[in-house]
């Protein structure tokens, strides 16, 4: 193996999704984090030279490094959702640079949905806008742990401290009304590489780490080993050979949690139980799995199991319901309304569905909710209650990111709708909670 291999085998994987609004330099902070970590290809940067030269650019354009698509080049803005990928010594990075414009907020929602981490930038010159607080609230709605706020432009500001502690208070301020828990501000100029990788010599009253810093070093745990054991039933293994001809397993891969061989289980919705008898991971016999590996479970006792099933601790089962509330971001061009006709996909399992009502759409400007909208138009965000013909077995969003959402989808062309997150509303959650902190101080 080689030493390359060697590091990136030991390092830990953070996938972080960037935000903000139209010309704040989310695609120039991308490219400056991957130019001056040196994760860009001889090839790639002598592109992006050419086509800043024909643009009559004396210095290359580091956004062009990931606004890839001809429109986005022609438009100088980000469209669609664009991956990254790039290593350092410390950690390996998956990167969403997600649009700024409104009508793209639905794919910030795509690009965070399975972010550990979110940047959103805000114009040093222009403060917080109405597209911060709405990036803010999708980060907190997606229950994303950690937000970075990047004040960019910090060069065309004159490097000021108060400029940027304003800034930063107010984001903060905002961002923990909505139940954000971790909120790191860093002062940065992408243009010119201030605090992106290397330190900046023109902000010494800031003693924080720079952005890539951050990134290397941010607490993040892929370990889903604690939280309540799920596994979706994705296929069901029957061989009927002479080798296996009584072969029965259930195939998918562990969503949360872990399961152990004579583990007393349940499979929902139809609530019946049994005992984990096997369980074969890579062709071989395991007394334990756990997410997120790819296994086949076999049961004790002959029950019926099929796709779109939940297998569940006998003692840790969710409920069972076909009434689901909860928070959604709209992001069809075509709005949802009430007495709609859906499919609602949730894990590996559809099923048809009917929009019963819409209570509220959150007006991002002071997150009061907009009551009875009738609809939800594309890029709203909206509470929704939901009636499906079939039970089914969701967590709440706020203790499983992976089987508390769901998507709403087109029955005629398969179109996706709507992107929901089952519970309470996150800002409710936010307001219980500090109620809650205030009371810890009552005399």
């Amino acid at each position: 193996m080689s030493t390359i291999s060697q590091q990136l085998s030991t390092t830990t994987l953070l996938r972080f999704a960037t935000a903000g609004s139209v010309d704040d330099g989310k695609s120039t902070l991308v490219g400056r984090l991957l130019h001056d970590s040196k994760s860009v290809l001889t090839d790639q940067l002598e592109a992006v030279e050419h086509a800043s030269r024909s643009r009559g650019q004396k210095t290359p354009d580091l956004a062009l490094l990931t606004d890839g698509l001809r429109a986005e080049r022609e438009q100088g803005i980000t469209i669609d959702v664009a991956y990254r990928y790039f290593a350092t010594p410390r950690r390996r990075f998956i990167l969403a640079d997600t649009p700024g414009h409104v009508q793209y907020t639905r794919n910030m929602v795509t690009g965070a949905s399975t972010a550990e981490l979110a940047v959103v930038l805000v114009d040093a010159r222009n403060g917080v806008v109405e597209q911060t607080r709405r990036h803010a609230a999708v980060a907190a709605l997606l229950r994303v742990p950690h937000v970075v706020l990047a004040v960019n432009k910090m060069d065309l500001v004159d490097y000021a401290e108060p400029v940027f502690a304003a800034i930063a208070e107010e984001f903060t301020a905002y961002a923990a009304s909505l139940g954000v828990l971790e909120i790191t501000a860093i002062p940065i100029s992408a243009l010119a590489g201030d605090n992106v990788v290397e330190p900046s010599a023109h902000m010494d009253w800031y003693g924080g780490p720079t952005v890539l810093e951050h990134l290397e070093t941010v607490p993040v745990s892929h370990d889903l080993t604690g939280c309540h054991a799920r596994f979706p039933v994705q296929y069901v293994i029957r061989p009927q050979t002479a080798e296996h001809p009584d072969y029965r397993g259930y195939a998918g891969q562990i969503a949360a949690g872990a399961f152990r061989v004579g583990e007393a289980v349940t499979v929902l919705p139809s609530g019946r139980t049994s005992t984990i008898a096997g369980i074969d991971a890579l062709g071989e016999s395991v007394d334990i799995a756990w997410a997120p590996q790819s296994v086949t479970v076999r049961l004790a006792d002959d029950i019926d199991v099929s796709r779109g099933d939940l297998i569940a601790p006998a003692d840790d089962a969710p409920a069972v319901t076909q009434d689901i509330e909860a928070t959604v971001c709209h992001v069809a061009d075509q709005p949802l309304v009430v007495g709609q006709r859906v499919l609602l996909k949730h894990t590996t399992r559809t099923v048809k569905a009917i929009v019963k009502d819409i209570p509220s759409r959150l007006t991002l400007d002071d997150l009061s909710p907009h009551p009875a909208p009738g609809q939800l138009v594309a890029n709203d965000i909206g509470r929704v209650v939901v009636r499906t013909a079939e039970p089914l077995a969701l967590d709440a969003y706020a203790d499983s990111r992976r089987t508390g959402s769901f998507l709403l989808i087109d029955p005629a062309d398969g179109t996706t709708l709507t992107a929901g997150m089952a519970g309470a509303s996150f800002a409710a959650e936010a307001e219980a909670q500090a109620a809650a902190d205030d009371a810890e101080w009552d005399f």
